[in-house]
């Protein structure tokens, strides 16, 4: 990605900023690691996302938020991932 002030860029993913990414049909693209990092890892950037997906969810939305998360590397099968523990309703 381009940015106008790389070092403001740079500070701000350093500080945690996570970047949302939507297609037409309303699917949640978000890069969370590498295939390489450690299990830990990347659970714990899941559960980061899906933490700034629920928090920035507007006040004026009714219904479920969350309809279904599946974490997948690029070109392999997807896994479902079991939402129960965050607030999604």
């Amino acid at each position: 990605t381009v940015a106008e002030d790389t070092a403001k860029a740079v500070k701000e993913v350093k500080a945690g900023r996570v970047e949302f990414k939507m297609d037409k049909a309303a699917n949640l693209h978000v890069v969370l690691g590498k295939a390489s990092f450690a299990a830990d890892a990347i659970e714990a950037n899941a559960r980061a996302v899906v933490g700034a997906v629920v928090h920035s969810r507007p006040t004026t939305a009714k219904g479920r938020f969350i309809d279904s998360c599946t974490l997948s590397t690029t070109m392999s099968p997807g896994l479902r991932i079991d939402l129960k523990e965050f607030v999604v309703a």
